[in-house]
């Protein structure tokens, strides 16, 4: 292989290698802000997790809480696209959504990473905003899905929905044998459509 060759190679490899790099970082970060709690996080620890130099960090990343803002609302993301992506989790209606918090032990990894994102939205103006982009996408799409199934109120319904959601995952992280059996039957009779001859 000639030098031209080799140097022609050498951004592919270098960008390969950085990207390799960031998505250590970013899992490290994850992992690190379900165990200690996001303002316990610092740099030396996270890049100890990632196995990398700590002067990476701020080299892939603009700062500490920029790569924490970054590694949360991909997972984040991952979850709403999760959901979004599967059809029968929106055309299923409140019981199904609300079915989901299974999956959400409240203090699970997912779970405590989740809230802690939203914990720390309350101090990050760019986080806040990001994460209820987010938010928003999931909210609209269940709009829609509310609105087509005939439920009255479609926007008020999908806020107690996701309201649920999340109230749901924080009472279980504190009771992880929690039934929200009745939970679930009691919303779905305030999120459904009217039956024939019933006015909303």
């Amino acid at each position: 292989m000639t030098n031209a060759d080799d140097q022609s190679f050498r951004p592919s490899s270098g960008t390969e290698r950085g990207r390799a790099v960031r998505a250590k970082l970013q899992s490290a970060a994850t992992e690190l802000i379900s165990e200690i709690g996001w303002n316990a996080v610092t740099t030396r620890g996270l890049a100890d997790r990632a196995g990398v130099r700590s002067g990476l960090v701020h080299y892939h990343f603009d700062s500490l809480q920029d790569l924490l803002r970054k590694a949360a609302l991909a997972q984040f993301k991952s979850v709403v696209d999760a959901l979004l992506d599967e059809e029968a989790n929106i055309r299923g209606g409140p019981a199904a959504l609300l079915a989901i918090t299974e999956d959400f032990a409240g203090s699970d990894a997912k779970s405590v990473l989740m809230i802690e994102t939203y914990l720390s939205a309350a101090r990050d103006p760019l986080l806040k905003d990001q994460l209820a982009q987010n938010v928003d996408r999931f909210r609209r799409a269940l709009i829609s899905a509310l609105a087509h199934q005939g439920v009255p109120h479609p926007e008020a319904a999908a806020l107690v929905i996701l309201a649920a959601l999340d109230g749901l995952t924080l009472q279980k992280g504190l009771d992880d044998e929690l039934d929200i059996g009745d939970a679930v039957a009691l919303l779905r009779t305030f999120t459904s459509a009217p039956q024939s001859g019933q006015h909303s």
